[in-house]
């Protein structure tokens, strides 16, 4: 057993006006005294809900088979790899079968309607101004989680967004710009430069710095870990080997990922960097970056409840760089075309790479007697289920990692009687030691056969 230290497991080290935060370590873990000996604290649960827009394309999504011996479509091929040694069959659900018959709009506006209920499962009235929601599952958690990280939630995304002006047949811009609403009045703001994301977790200053260290800090693009390496080493000297091993693990990602924003450039720089503007090589490289500081987040303790939007609802993005030419909104829009279904296919499939790359990350990252997704639930789904028929019925939907123990992943569960969407909201909430009677508009209790 690695020896208890007393240092507090939310140590930071601090530095010339640099704060790092540390990850989970369990030689830094509180203790539950008992008559004999004690017990390690177990390492805390995370919800990231990731989001993908205009639907997926069902018939190369769902498998044909239920039960842990399902077979992998090809859409959630990247889920096992081989070549890329990638095999999160056995770190899946795939639910089918779930309906949110509370994203069905008045009229048009099905993304809009879809998006604004894609964690709130509550139905929004069509108007460009007259913003009316409810509580999001992530906020439901965060209230109840919060006050434990230094971030009560993170909301990140590819894309910026509008809160005003019409965005979908009538329905304002904040329904189809966000995923995470504090209340009925309040949508959350994403986050989507991975620059100020990275400067906002792990650029902080230290307290006791003087004036002139951070300015130094500021106006000088050197690494955080720099300033901090000394008392890394003294508090290397105080941990067991697997806990050693994790904090340089964690290091040197971080490290890499400070590289790939600043690309090492120490010359002085006279402003903050800029906000987002396209600046990334490509949207691989955004969207590898976006999945390196989710996991981070995590490893970290920064926060425990995150959401992702990987681009907005009725995205047009253009993914010729994989060879599927066109608006993607356009090519939802099917008309039971071969070549539109190849399309969506080749797109579908380029999602769940970047999906199972996050997945990948965090069953990487050691964790107590597990990983960091064991310790997770990763729920995905989009806000319609078929892109041409804008259907919110037998909606595509994932629930990865382990819950602590709370799923039993490695399986494809079917739903015969299309229970809703949110009740599988209310068995997350359970998970978080947060006991709901409902949810949204329509759910009752928790959904069955989530853990057997």
């Amino acid at each position: 057993m690695p020896r208890r230290i007393s240092l507090s497991r939310r140590t930071l080290l601090g530095g010339a006006g640099a704060l790092i935060a540390l990850p989970w370590l369990e030689s830094l873990a509180p203790v539950v005294r008992r008559a004999r000996g004690a017990d390690p604290e177990p390492p805390p649960l995370r919800a990231l809900f990731y989001y993908l827009p205009n639907g997926i394309h069902m018939q190369s999504w769902t498998p044909a088979t239920e039960g842990p011996g399902f077979e992998i479509t090809p859409i959630l091929s990247p889920l096992v790899d081989p070549q890329a040694m990638v095999d999160l069959k056995g770190d899946v659900l795939v639910l089918s079968g779930l309906q949110n018959l509370p994203a069905k709009p008045e009229g048009p506006g099905d993304h809009a309607g879809g998006t604004s209920a894609f964690l709130t499962c509550t139905h929004v009235t069509k108007s460009e101004t007259d913003i009316n929601n409810d509580i999001s599952i992530d906020q439901v958690l965060a209230n109840a989680i919060g006050e434990a990280t230094p971030h009560r939630s993170l909301q990140f995304g590819t894309a910026n967004g509008a809160t005003m002006g019409n965005c979908d047949s009538g329905y304002s811009c904040a329904y189809t710009s966000n995923i995470s609403w504090a209340d009925a009045k309040t949508p959350l703001p994403k986050l989507y430069d991975p620059q100020v994301i990275f400067d906002l977790l792990f650029s902080g200053f230290d307290p006791e710095a003087t004036a002139e260290e951070q300015a130094k800090r500021r106006s000088n693009r050197i690494s955080v870990i720099d300033y901090a390496t000394g008392q890394v080493e003294s508090l290397q000297t105080k941990l067991g080997k697997t806990d050693r091993d994790k904090l340089d693990q964690y290091l040197t990602g971080l490290r890499d990922l400070e590289k790939r924003l600043t690309a090492e450039n120490t010359e002085a720089v006279c402003e903050l960097p800029a906000m987002f503007s396209g600046a990334y090589p490509d949207f691989t490289t955004h969207v590898d970056l976006m999945t390196e500081l989710m996991v981070l987040a995590f490893q970290c303790d920064q926060t425990r409840v995150v959401t992702f939007m990987l681009e907005n609802a009725g995205s047009y993005r253009d993914y010729s760089f994989i060879g599927a030419a066109g608006s993607h909104h356009e090519i939802s829009h099917h008309m039971d075309s071969p070549d539109n279904f190849a399309k969506l296919e080749i797109i579908d499939r380029w999602e769940m790479v970047q999906f199972a790359k996050l997945l990948q990350k965090l069953k990487a990252s050691p964790e107590g007697e597990g990983t960091l997704l064991d310790n997770c639930v990763v729920f995905l789904s989009s806000e319609i289920s078929d892109g041409n028929a804008h259907n919110h019925n037998n909606l595509p939907v994932l629930l990865a990692g382990g819950a602590g123990g709370k799923i039993t992943p490695g399986r494809h569960v079917k739903y015969g009687e299309a229970p809703p969407l949110s009740n599988l909201f209310i068995s997350i909430g359970e998970m978080f030691g947060v006991p709901m009677a409902g949810f949204g508009d329509d759910g009752v209790g928790p959904l069955q056969n989530l853990k057997v």
